[in-house]
């Protein structure tokens, strides 16, 4: 189903050292790019630069040129590459009311509904593997489960973009991990009532 943006789409990826957010928004803008956007700004932040401590990276697209170079505060689309940061970090933070939250996680989406946002999961761990990808490459399959919950992108043109960005490491693998996090996202729309994140 897609959602209406505005015309400035704001979005904030949340990963570990080591799981390639930076890499998925980069494969994104470039997508987003190719699709049109003609504004397409990408901001890395990092924290604490060891692998497994959180990271973030901010996008912007657009369908004009951006000049606001800022960071996100107010993201429309938050991307979370790893469940368990949701313990160790704010993800919601500023985040849009009736924004989209997109989460890695074996479970279920009822089980991270979340009061005023739109929430999609798909286990693209687990979908990775079945892939062919060694345990904990996510950044392509997280691709996958923003394209079905955000309709922001089409499917093919963001498999094409990762199969380009890894064309040195398993291409078909990575392009086939979007492909199955895409078929496998569970939506559910914004939830009135009590927080179980």
């Amino acid at each position: 189903m897609q959602k209406e943006f505005p015309q400035m789409i704001q979005i904030r990826w949340h990963g570990r050292g080591g799981q390639g957010a930076i890499t998925a928004a980069k494969v994104v803008a470039e997508a987003a790019f190719k699709s049109g956007y003609t504004g397409v700004v990408m901001a890395p932040t990092f924290g604490t630069e060891r692998r497994g401590a959180p990271v973030s990276t901010s996008l912007k697209i657009s369908r004009a040129k951006i000049y606001d170079l800022s960071p996100i505060t107010t993201p429309d689309i938050v991307v979370v590459l790893d469940h368990l940061i949701i313990n160790e970090v704010d993800v919601t933070a500023g985040l849009k009311p009736g924004g989209l939250l997109v989460i890695n996680s074996p479970r279920p989406v009822q089980e991270h509904q979340l009061p005023g946002y739109r929430v999609a999961v798909a286990n693209v761990t687990k979908l990775g593997i079945e892939a062919g990808l060694r345990k904990g490459i996510v950044n392509s399959g997280i691709i996958g489960a923003l394209s079905k919950a955000s309709g922001l992108l089409d499917i093919d043109m963001l498999t094409r973009c990762i199969a380009d960005e890894f064309a040195a490491r398993k291409p078909e693998d990575n392009a086939r991990s979007a492909q199955l996090a895409y078929d496998a996202t569970q939506i559910s729309e914004p939830n009135k009532g009590d927080a179980h994140a």
